[in-house]
């Protein structure tokens, strides 16, 4: 599975990475078990890394049309080590297959997900404003837009959501989630390094598929009401 994980990497590379994605990619027969050894002390141990959860943040404008001297207009991208990233894809693919084999996440939820993508979402909300509208019933259309979604995780609820995997698995997530530390980067000056005490990376691996588990009782709290609902992310 590393093989193929490695393989998928696109050749990007981070500030903090020992080497270029594409020396690692041409020279994993050699490097693999390092790797295999690394990520299993890692899952069995229920420990991440510490050079894997420092990152450094550079921002980009979200729209090219938005107000480049507002602070609102950009969006905060975390960069991660490669070898973090690729631990998070393979602790992603593990971690779906048991989500979709216990049908735990939300059908009525799109994006970062096979099969469920935006264009499916809005599909979907045409499809049953019209199938209303056949039936004579009036349709409202409400929407709830969360700015900087990942930066409203809270860690502490969002491991009382995780604490049914139990063991190393939630120790390893427990983990992941603490003692994260970023600093800012423009041009050749950055910040000094700051504690991350809420939100999920920006730009992470395994940020999309936490903050799906976070806002999946959303779902059901909507469906309490008898209301048709749909969450997806762009």
């Amino acid at each position: 599975m590393t093989f193929v994980a490695v393989g998928a990497l696109p050749n990007k590379r981070c500030a903090s990475d020992p080497l270029p994605t594409s020396w690692l990619k041409g020279n994993i027969d050699i490097l693999a078990p390092f790797l295999v050894e690394l990520f299993n002390q890692s899952l069995s141990t229920g420990y991440e890394p510490a050079a894997f959860k420092e990152a450094y943040i550079t921002a980009f404008l979200k729209k090219a049309d938005l107000d480049s001297a507002d602070a609102r207009s950009y969006r905060p991208i975390s960069n991660l080590s490669v070898s973090s990233k690729l631990l998070e894809r393979l602790v992603v693919n593990q971690l779906l297959e048991y989500l979709n084999a216990e049908r735990l996440l939300p059908e009525m939820q799109s994006a970062y997900r096979a099969f469920h993508s935006t264009e499916t979402a809005v599909l979907k909300v045409m499809a049953d404003i019209l199938l209303a509208l056949d039936r004579g019933d009036i349709a409202f259309l409400i929407l709830l837009d969360l700015s900087s979604a990942f930066d409203t995780i809270d860690h502490a609820t969002l491991l009382e959501i995780l604490y049914g995997l139990g063991g190393n698995l939630l120790g390893w997530f427990q983990s992941y989630l603490s003692g994260r530390k970023q600093s800012v980067k423009c041009n050749n000056a950055r910040s000094l390094p700051t504690l991350v005490l809420s939100r999920v990376p920006q730009g992470s691996v395994l940020g999309p598929v936490l903050f799906l588990l976070y806002t999946a009782d959303l779902l059901r709290l909507v469906e309490q009401f008898h209301l048709h609902s749909h969450l997806y992310d762009l």
